[in-house]
């Protein structure tokens, strides 16, 4: 059985959400002391808080918190005896804490100067990304955490590879690259946001050569290019890296309604009937 750090550390890596949940008080005779923690995702449960009807009900708020898209932490005071039936008759108070509420997978293409000032500010937001160049040396000697660096002589092939639901930056050293990562994408056409380095021409050239190869204009159209908050002026990379990180932003806050609603759909099947109204409501 996993001990709950390790497999905290393992759910976040995966960029699947959790609930910690820790004794943080205890009165007269319970199962297990203060500071004792477990885990809690969608379908397991690490460690122990002490078994029985407080772990049961543990993962039943547990679950409901991840069916819900709930971020803030949670407190809970449990009778053992009165409420839930243990005989050890005690108190305890549980705090339980989201974790790990992955609000985007971004893969990002290319480790030119643009994309080595934008990769750490896309790390220290709720994301996971993929860092993607055929060049070893353009990456910096430290990755930023939760930044999985993918060195490729086929760029292009990675894109089988992304999870449903990416958000897609594109920012190589190669026009021709540029292109054939573009169509790549629009093909697969499953992206939350695809957005392409670039001035307003080049989108009219790439375009006229993606209709070429039969790409419709409604397909077309999902491509951001030029990309980034369009109030965000200047041309040093960090400026046009922040000008894309806004717009990642102001992408997943639109979509985090549409995204919980879907988590929260296969999660509360999870639940048991008698609390399961209340996780989708």
């Amino acid at each position: 059985m996993y001990n709950w750090i390790d497999a905290l550390a393992d759910l976040q890596s995966q960029g699947e959400p959790c609930v910690l949940v820790t004794i943080i008080e205890e009165l007269g005779s319970t199962p297990r002391n203060a500071g004792s923690k477990m885990v809690i995702s969608a379908t397991q449960t690490f460690d122990t808080i002490g078994g029985g009807h407080l772990e049961y009900k543990a993962m039943q708020i547990g679950r409901e918190m991840l069916a819900s898209g709930k971020q803030s932490t949670h407190l809970e005071r449990f009778s053992l005896g009165a409420s839930l039936g243990q005989c050890c008759g005690g108190a305890t108070v549980l705090l339980f804490e989201p974790m790990g509420q992955v609000q985007a997978q971004i893969a990002v293409f290319g480790a030119g100067h643009v994309g080595r000032a934008l990769v750490p500010l896309l790390a220290s937001l709720p994301c996971r990304v993929r860092w993607i160049d055929s060049r070893e040396a353009e990456f910096p000697e430290q990755i930023p955490y939760g930044v999985r660096k993918i060195v490729s002589e086929e760029p292009v092939d990675e894109i089988d590879d992304l999870p449903a639901g990416s958000y897609c930056i594109v920012m190589t050293h190669n026009h021709q690259l540029d292109l054939e990562l573009t169509a790549a994408i629009l093909k697969r056409n499953d992206f939350t946001y695809f957005g392409l380095i670039g001035s307003k021409t080049k989108r009219v050239k790439f375009e006229h050569r993606l209709r070429d190869r039969g790409f419709d204009s409604a397909v077309l159209q999902r491509m951001r290019c030029p990309m980034g908050i369009g109030e965000v002026k200047g041309k040093l990379p960090v400026e046009i890296a922040i000008s894309i990180a806004g717009e990642i932003i102001a992408t997943y806050n639109a979509n985090f309604g549409q995204q919980t609603a879907s988590a929260g759909s296969s999660i509360a099947k999870l639940l048991p009937a008698s609390r399961r109204s209340q996780a989708t409501n």
